[in-house]
């Protein structure tokens, strides 16, 4: 007997959510609804917790990076198949979606016969084994993602932790893809950043090297003379000297 496809519903409309599980023939696919969430954070938690074979999620949520959720889960879970169903009419970014891995990108309303071709085709592939995997596209895209987010923040107490989550990714999998595809690690990054950025800012005569080391994400004034002779070869004081 062919094993039942666990379901997850992602989307902050909980009228759609509540419409496809009570709507869809799900055992006429052999799929079963194990989860809904109502934002990218939850739902990309429930999947690690869960583990589903299908996903149908909007990707345009208040305040949520849908595409970066997305490449996460994919990346994370290439055997993942993905139904996007969403009310954001945008070509380019229908094309992103479908570039990181997506079996269809369906638009609201969505008809009764789209879904039901989106399972048939997804519960096929599951069948047949045929799991396209996007792997470097999804995980160039989330390293870009990660890095952004590091250029951005590295003034503040941030760690792998926070950055994963950003990324909708778990710590262990962001740590896979930075030595993957950046070849370093996510301390190794964060302080090339944070000692570029030191280096610019000494231009300014009027800093002092311990107050631009506060200023770029160093609480501790001794660590950041070591992390800059590591790096530049000399110390912040012979740096400066020089320019």
């Amino acid at each position: 007997m062919a094993r039942k496809y666990k379901v997850v519903i992602i989307d902050d409309e909980q009228i759609i959510v509540e419409g496809l599980k009570k709507v869809v023939k799900w055992a006429d696919f052999n799929c079963e609804v194990v989860g809904t969430a109502s934002n990218s954070l939850k739902g990309a938690a429930l999947i690690r917790e869960i583990q589903p074979d299908i996903l149908i999620t909007d990707i345009c949520m208040p305040g949520q990076d849908g595409l970066t959720m997305l490449a996460g889960l994919r990346s994370e879970f290439p055997d993942l198949q993905v139904t996007v169903l969403t009310g954001y009419r945008d070509f380019a970014y229908a094309q992103e979606a479908i570039r990181l891995g997506v079996t269809r990108f369906l638009l609201k309303p969505t008809r009764m016969a789209e879904i039901n071709e989106a399972l048939e085709a997804m519960t096929s592939r599951l069948q047949a084994e045929e799991k396209p995997r996007d792997e470097q596209n999804t995980g160039s895209f989330i390293v870009n993602r990660a890095m952004a987010y590091m250029e951005e923040h590295y003034a503040e107490k941030i760690t792998l932790q926070d950055v994963a989550e950003r990324c909708y990714v778990s710590q262990w999998h962001l740590s896979k893809l930075l030595h993957k595809y950046a070849d370093q690690s996510f301390y190794d990054i964060l302080n090339r950043i944070r000692i570029d950025a030191a280096k610019d800012l000494m231009t300014d005569p009027k800093l002092k090297v311990g107050d631009i080391g506060l200023m770029v994400g160093y609480s501790d004034t001794a660590h950041f003379s070591r992390i800059f002779k590591k790096l530049v070869g000399c110390s912040a004081n012979e740096y400066r000297n020089r320019l």
